[in-house]
């Protein structure tokens, strides 16, 4: 494993909505992070259940990725005011540090690839079984 440089991880807050079928989508969204790639830790914050903290890195991941993955995926994050102006300095500068790092635009994709992988890999609703053919008639 290689050293980390400590002003590439990044902590974050991600907090949700409550109007949402899973009551605990905090927790399910911390069990869905847990072990991506560039993902250092997730936990349930402290204070409130319905945020989630995240320690990831830089290099590997941004936060731009983890929200787009987890609103993809169908959880409800927050959008009062607070947390899109936090969300929109997080990802200028997080931009802005890849930039200067020349951190390739291609990582992103591999960081979709592995976050796609992950949610096939779970068990969850959202699976068509019939074949693809079948899908058009019924």
């Amino acid at each position: 494993m290689q050293a980390q440089n400590p002003d590439t991880i990044k902590h974050r807050e991600i907090g949700f909505t409550e109007p949402h079928p899973d009551p605990r989508q905090a927790d399910t969204a911390a069990l869905v992070l847990n072990g991506v790639e560039g993902i250092i830790d997730v936990c349930i914050h402290a204070g409130n259940s319905n945020i989630i903290c995240v320690s990831y890195d830089l290099n590997v991941i941004s936060l731009s990725l983890i929200e787009a993955f987890l609103i993809e995926v169908g959880f409800h994050l927050d959008n009062s005011l607070l947390y899109k102006l936090k969300r929109a300095l997080y990802y200028f500068t997080e931009e802005n540090q890849r930039d200067s790092l020349a951190v390739t635009r291609d990582q992103d994709h591999n960081t979709r690839d592995v976050f796609m992988r992950n949610y096939r890999c779970k068990v969850h609703g959202c699976r068509d079984a019939r074949p693809e053919y079948w899908r058009k008639y019924l």
